[in-house]
C-alpha cells in the first residue's frame, strides 16, 4: 500500500511538471518568472558587493532598507493595475522597466560612476520587481482548470524560482571571479528583457474584469486589496508569516557577506558560494515539494517551510565552519520552495479574483518592508553583538511563529479540501468545466445545501426561477406536461434554462429518492457562466438540448439560444 502510495505521488509529480511544458501559456509564464527572478538573484549579489565595498555591513543593511520601503509603499498602490485588463500587459511594462534599470546600473559600474546611482537604479528595479510577483501570482490561476493544476502551477514555478536562486548568484560568483559587477547587472539586464519577450507572446482567454475608470483612484482600489486580507483571519496568518520569513530573508543579505567574509573568511566569492547553497537546496527542496501535489496539507507544509528559513541560522551561529554552514543553508532553500508551492497556492485559493493582484500586493508590501528591516536589523545586531549572536537570534523567530500557527494552518487544509470537493461537483456539469479555476472557486464558494424529501418537488413548471441545482446525492425526476421525460443524478445539473433564457420554469422536478441538492443563486451563476465564451457557448448547448427533450415542438430556427 505504501510503496503504491509512492508510485502514485511520482505520478503527479511528474504530471505536474509535463501539464505545465504542455500549456503554451503556463510553459511561456513560467519561464518568464524563470528569467525574472534569475535577473533578481544576481542582481542582489552584485549589488551587496558594491555596498559592502562602499560602507562595510551598515552599508549592506541600509541600502537593503532603501531599496525595500519605496516597494513596501508603491506595491500595493500600484497592484490594482493588474486587476484590470490582461495581466500579461503588466509583466511585460514591468520586466522592460527592470532591464532598463538594471542596464544603468552596469554602465554606472562599468565607469566607476558613484554608487549613489546605483542605489537610485536598484530602488527602481526593486520597485517593478515587487509589482511582478503579485501580477504573476494573480496570472497562474487564469491559465488553470483546477486546484490540482494551480498546485501543480505553483510546483513548476517554485523550481524555477530554486533554480533562479541557484543560478543568479552561481553565475554571479563565477562572473564576479573573472570579471566584475557591471557584467553581473548587464546579465541580469538582458534577462529580464528575456522575461518580457516571453509574456508578449501570451494567449488566453482572460476572465472579464472592469476597464479601467476615467479617474483611477489607486489608493482606494488598494484599499480594497487591505480590506480583503483584513476581513479573513486565515490571509493574515499566512501573510503575518510570509512577513517573517522576509524578515529572515532581509538578514540572508547581510549575513551572506558577513559569514564569508568574517566568519568564514571565504572572501567576496565565498558570498555567491553560500547563496548557491540556498539555491542547491531550493532546488532540491521543489522536488521533494512536487510530491506534495494534492497531498491536501499545503498548510502544514508551509509552517515547515517557515521553520526552516531560521532553524539552519541558529545552528550555523552555534557551530560555525564552512562545509556545515552551505549544508545548513541548502536547508533554508528547501524552506523556501515549501513556502512557495504552499503559501501562494493557499492565497490564490482564499482570496476572490477580483482583488487578487491586490492582496499579492499586500503580500509583496509586507515582504519588501520584512526584508528591508531584516536587512538592517541584521546589520546592527552584527555591530553590537557580533556574527554568530546575530544567527541565533535571527535564526529563532521563523520556528518559534511556525510552530505557534500549525493548528491554524491544518484547519486551512481541511477548509481547501471542502472547497475542492464542491469544485469536483461542479466540473461534473458539462458547461462548467471550461472555467478557469478562479471563476469555479467563485461558483463553489456560493454553493448552498438543500435537502429534499422523496416525492417532494424541488420547483414546480411555471414557477419563476431564481435558482440552479447539482445533484449530491439522490436522483430526480424531470417532469414536464404530466410525462416523465429525464431522469437525474449525482453530478448532473438542473435548472438553468428559466436563468438563462429569463423564463419561468419549462418542467417540475421532483426528488424519485431523498434529494441531496448544491444550489446556484442566479447573481452568482450567471456573471460566471456568461462571462466566457466557452462557457457561455456550452450552456446554450445544454440549454437546446433541454428545450428539445422537453417540448420538441416550441423551438424554432431563429431561437437567440441556437
Amino acid at each position: 500500500m505504501g510503496q503504491g502510495r509512492r508510485r502514485d505521488r511520482v505520478r503527479d509529480a511528474a504530471a505536474a511538471f509535463t501539464s505545465n511544458w504542455r500549456n503554451p501559456n503556463l510553459r511561456r509564464a513560467q519561464l518568464s518568472f524563470l528569467g525574472a527572478w534569475t535577473a533578481e538573484w544576481a542582481f542582489t549579489v552584485a549589488l551587496g558587493i558594491v555596498a559592502y565595498r562602499d560602507g562595510g555591513a551598515v552599508a549592506l543593511g541600509l541600502v537593503g532598507l532603501l531599496r525595500m520601503v519605496p516597494s513596501a509603499i508603491l506595491a500595493p498602490l500600484l497592484s490594482p493595475i493588474a486587476d484590470r485588463g490582461r495581466r500579461e500587459r503588466v509583466l511585460v511594462l514591468v520586466s522592460i522597466v527592470r532591464g532598463l534599470a538594471t542596464a544603468g546600473a552596469a554602465v554606472v559600474a562599468a565607469v566607476a560612476g558613484p554608487p549613489a546611482v546605483i542605489y537610485a537604479l536598484a530602488v527602481l528595479s526593486t520597485i517593478a520587481a515587487t509589482l511582478y510577483r503579485p501580477a504573476h501570482s494573480a496570472l497562474l490561476p487564469s491559465l488553470c482548470r483546477t486546484g490540482h493544476e494551480l498546485a501543480s502551477a505553483n510546483v513548476v514555478r517554485g523550481l524555477l524560482d530554486s533554480a533562479a536562486t541557484l543560478v543568479g548568484p552561481l553565475l554571479a560568483a563565477v562572473l564576479l571571479q573573472f570579471t566584475g559587477v557591471d557584467i553581473v547587472f548587464a546579465v541580469a539586464a538582458a534577462a529580464s528583457f528575456w522575461a518580457a519577450a516571453l509574456l508578449a507572446r501570451l494567449k488566453y482567454d482572460a476572465p472579464p474584469r472592469p476597464p479601467a475608470p476615467s479617474r483611477p483612484n489607486l489608493a482606494r482600489e488598494a484599499a480594497e486589496g487591505i480590506r480583503a486580507v483584513t476581513a479573513n483571519r486565515d490571509l493574515m496568518l499566512i501573510l503575518g508569516l510570509a512577513a517573517a520569513q522576509a524578515l529572515t530573508r532581509g538578514a540572508l543579505t547581510v549575513l551572506s557577506v558577513v559569514v564569508a567574509i568574517e566568519l568564514l573568511g571565504t572572501g567576496e566569492p565565498g558570498v555567491g558560494a553560500l547563496m548557491t547553497a540556498v539555491g542547491v537546496g531550493a532546488v532540491l527542496g521543489s522536488l521533494a515539494a512536487s510530491l506534495l501535489v494534492g497531498t491536501g496539507r499545503l498548510g502544514v507544509w508551509f509552517a515547515v517551510g517557515v521553520g526552516l528559513w531560521g532553524l539552519p541560522f541558529t545552528l550555523v551561529g552555534l557551530a560555525p565552519a564552512e562545509a556545515p554552514t552551505l549544508v545548513l543553508l541548502a536547508f533554508v532553500g528547501v524552506g523556501n520552495a515549501l513556502v512557495d508551492v504552499a503559501g501562494f497556492t493557499l492565497i490564490a485559493r482564499m482570496a476572490p479574483d477580483e482583488v487578487l493582484a491586490r492582496v499579492f500586493g499586500v503580500l509583496e508590501s509586507l515582504v519588501a518592508i520584512s526584508i528591508g528591516i531584516g536587512a538592517v536589523v541584521a546589520s546592527f545586531l552584527v555591530e553590537w553583538f557580533g556574527v554568530p549572536a546575530a544567527l541565533i537570534a535571527i535564526g529563532l523567530v521563523c520556528p518559534v511563529l511556525a510552530i505557534l500557527s500549525l493548528r491554524r494552518l491544518r484547519g486551512m487544509d481541511r477548509t481547501v479540501d471542502v472547497l475542492d470537493d464542491d469544485i469536483e461537483l461542479l466540473q461534473r456539469v458539462p458547461m462548467f468545466r471550461t472555467l478557469p479555476l478562479p471563476s469555479i472557486e467563485q461558483l463553489a464558494r456560493g454553493l448552498e445545501p438543500v435537502g429534499v424529501a422523496a416525492g417532494a418537488a424541488v420547483f414546480t413548471q411555471g414557477d419563476v426561477g431564481e435558482r440552479y441545482y447539482v445533484i449530491e446525492s439522490g436522483e430526480a425526476d424531470v417532469v414536464g406536461d404530466g410525462r416523465v421525460v429525464a431522469t437525474l443524478g449525482p453530478g448532473e445539473g438542473f435548472g438553468e434554462i428559466a436563468l438563462l433564457r429569463r423564463t419561468r420554469r419549462t418542467a417540475s422536478v421532483v426528488a424519485r429518492s431523498a434529494l441531496g441538492l448544491r444550489a446556484l443563486g442566479s447573481d452568482r451563476f450567471l456573471p460566471v457562466v456568461l462571462g466566457y465564451t466557452a462557457s457561455a457557448q456550452a450552456a446554450a448547448v445544454v440549454v437546446d438540448e433541454q428545450l428539445d427533450r422537453y417540448s420538441p415542438g416550441e423551438r424554432t430556427d431563429d431561437d437567440p439560444a441556437s
